[in-house]
């Protein structure tokens, strides 16, 4: 008789997530941010299931000194919408570099996570910090090396 293979689900009680540190001077934020979202996702892991945080938290330090590649850096604009007719905003990457960088990492990295209730609870693992300084020493986060 063969043995039958059996798929294990796991249960947000079966895991516990790391916290990773990750340094942001000199990347590139859309490659950065497509694997950070995946970290936080928990696809990194032998164990993903798509219906269950199994994704681990994820500190992002020097926001302020992400990458754009060409010419996005003047091209690059944010739009938002105040849900009145006619009256979207539009703000500058340049803008957002000034006034808050970390917001940058935050959107790229959210715009790759599910849209949905458990997408919002992901969100909640992602820390970004514009300096080299960051609250969650005692988490004890280890050192992400991204290309």
């Amino acid at each position: 008789m063969e043995t039958a293979w059996i798929t294990k689900s796991f249960r947000k009680e079966d895991v516990s997530p790391d916290w990773w540190v990750v340094d942001a001077a000199g990347k590139t934020v859309g490659r950065l941010a497509s694997q950070v979202a995946a970290i936080i996702r928990g696809k990194h892991k032998p164990w993903f299931t798509p219906h269950v945080d199994t994704g681990d938290f994820v500190i992002i330090l020097n926001a302020d000194k992400v990458e754009l590649k060409g010419k996005r850096i003047e091209q690059k604009e944010y739009f938002r919408h105040s849900q009145y007719p006619g009256r979207g905003k539009f703000t500058s990457f340049k803008e957002y570099m000034e006034k808050h960088p970390e917001k940058i990492m935050e959107m790229a990295v959210n715009g790759m996570l599910p849209k949905n209730r458990l997408g919002r609870k992901m969100k909640t693992k992602l820390k970004v910090y514009t300096g080299t300084e960051h609250p969650h020493g005692a988490q004890q986060p280890k050192t992400l090396e991204i290309k």
